[in-house]
């Protein structure tokens, strides 16, 4: 023990005589982003170790909900926010998020963007986008929907789970892709649909499992996610029905804190975001679709995805005038 204790002791004054920087002596660079970018198997590891080791810093993660959770979350915190970088809301938040005076220019050239909608923003980045969509169990379900009227209307014992649109960003997909397409009618339409709901939850991750779990035939998701199970899985069972009306294009980006400490570092880190090498891998751990062009062609299961028939969006102006009425309608008609 004491031969330990001296080792330690030891230790504890290195620094003092003039030893090497230690690791914590590198700045830390915090990314609020969503929980499912971050584990093993999504791309905040690999993030992680390739901006690393060309910083000469830390980069920590900080998991939250979802999308929408981040802009609660800078809400709640202000200017005492320890985010340097939020990464994971959507084009649909970005004059709220704006509103918030909490975010910096970001000086990235967009120019080698390639994206199906147009985008141009001085201060959030896009770095992957993908359309919603609702994934069934193929092994549960013999006819899908085909359009969102279909699955308005469809049978009450084969039950959905969705995300809540006050925390997540494909639940508030949704509230706009109903609204999109139904308008004043979007109402009656939830009041509808919402014998069919087994479960609201406040984010992606948590809806997923449930449904593959067994707990639901169909989640709301993205048209990617059968990628994940078709490359990862060798497994069809999982997949988007096709809807006619087209699917809500939702497009995730990230911004710099004007209350960072190192706000060039934030700023790399977001040009990284966009670089071939980071695109490159987005697809196979986000399972979403890169913002760029790439260099070798997406893995083969991705071309057997639904393509939307067309993209729908609102205006992100829209949204921020209305989101807050919008929620309120939502939650009035599914009685929660």
């Amino acid at each position: 023990m004491r031969a330990r204790n001296l080792v330690v002791a030891l230790s504890l004054l290195l620094p003092a005589a003039g030893g090497p920087a230690l690791a914590a002596d590198k700045p830390v660079l915090t990314v609020y982003t969503y929980d499912s970018f971050i584990p093993e198997w999504g791309p905040g590891p690999r993030v992680k170790e390739g901006f690393e080791a060309i910083c000469d810093c830390e980069l920590r993660f900080v998991g939250l909900d979802d999308g929408v959770g981040i802009l609660n979350r800078l809400r709640l915190e202000g200017e005492g926010t320890q985010a340097d970088v939020a990464l994971g809301m959507t084009t649909d938040l970005i004059p709220e998020l704006r509103a918030t005076g909490l975010f910096a220019a970001s000086g990235i050239d967009l120019s080698v963007l390639d994206l199906p909608i147009a985008y141009e923003d001085p201060d959030f980045v896009p770095f992957d986008y993908a359309p919603l969509a609702f994934i069934y169990d193929t092994q549960a379900i013999s006819t899908p929907p085909t359009s969102l009227d279909a699955l308005v209307t469809g049978p009450a014992d084969q039950k959905i789970v969705i995300m809540d649109p006050r925390s997540s960003t494909p639940g508030l997909g949704l509230l706009l892709w109903m609204k999109s397409v139904y308008g004043d009618q979007a109402a009656d339409k939830w009041r509808e649909l919402s014998r069919r709901i087994l479960t609201v939850t406040p984010g992606w991750s948590e809806a997923y499992g449930l449904f593959t779990n067994g707990e639901a035939p169909i989640v709301l998701s993205y048209t990617t996610s059968p990628a994940y199970h078709m490359i990862e899985e060798g497994s069809e069972r999982y997949q988007a029905a096709a809807f006619s009306e087209g699917h809500y294009l939702q497009v995730e980006i990230a911004g710099v804190l004007k209350t960072s400490d190192h706000p060039e570092l934030a700023r790399r880190f977001l040009d990284y975001m966009i670089s071939p090498q980071v695109q490159a891998f987005i697809p196979t751990t986000n399972w979403t679709l890169p913002v760029r062009a790439l260099a070798e062609p997406l893995p083969e299961a991705f071309s057997r995805l639904v393509v939307p028939s067309h993209a729908l969006t609102i205006a992100p102006e829209e949204v921020a005038a209305n989101r807050q009425a919008w929620t309120q309608e939502w939650l009035q008609a599914i009685g929660r």
